[in-house]
């Protein structure tokens, strides 16, 4: 079993409050997800985020493939983190938290996701090729609409890591 990580920092010059209203909002990753993935929300945006919300979405992650992606919410800390996990959808494992930490000036959002691909060894050949390259084309939209939105925090340098673990 092959497992991945994603590990990105941004850093922002809003307050954390700020932030935790924009990144918390179920709404808000259409917004901030490239328009070709054809990201569309069909349930489950329309409270504040809880543990235990479902949300489920209809996604392209790749030309002439479109899938529903299920996830929930499993942990929330106001203003400081939260936690989204696959239920159904493109990954055979799912794990993403976000985080919002306070820095000088503004603050760092983390992402940390710990995910595993279908297909045994046809999703592994597949990893270097096709999900490494659009998962990195995904948090440099990312990157660069938040960067758009909110400003640069200046000083601080953001980085964007995926490896094997």
């Amino acid at each position: 079993m092959q497992l991945y990580q994603l590990h990105a920092k941004q850093g922002l010059p809003i307050d954390r409050e700020t932030a935790w209203d924009f990144l918390s909002d179920p709404k808000n990753l259409k917004v901030i997800t490239p328009d070709e993935m054809g990201f569309h929300i069909l349930s489950g945006s329309d409270r504040a985020m809880y543990p235990g919300q479902i949300i489920q979405y209809n996604v392209r992650p790749f030309p002439g493939f479109s899938t529903k992606w299920v996830t929930e919410i499993t942990h929330v800390m106001k203003g400081s983190y939260f936690v989204d996990e696959q239920r159904f959808g493109p990954y055979a494992l799912w794990h993403h938290k976000h985080f919002v930490n306070e820095v000088s000036g503004g603050v760092e959002m983390e992402d940390i996701i710990d995910y595993k691909l279908p297909l045994g060894i046809l999703g592994q050949m597949a990893h270097p090729i096709l999900v490494k390259k659009q998962l990195k084309t995904i948090f440099s939209y990312r990157e660069n609409k938040l960067h758009e939105l909110f400003g640069h925090l200046d000083g601080y340098t953001n980085t964007l890591q995926l490896k094997t673990i």
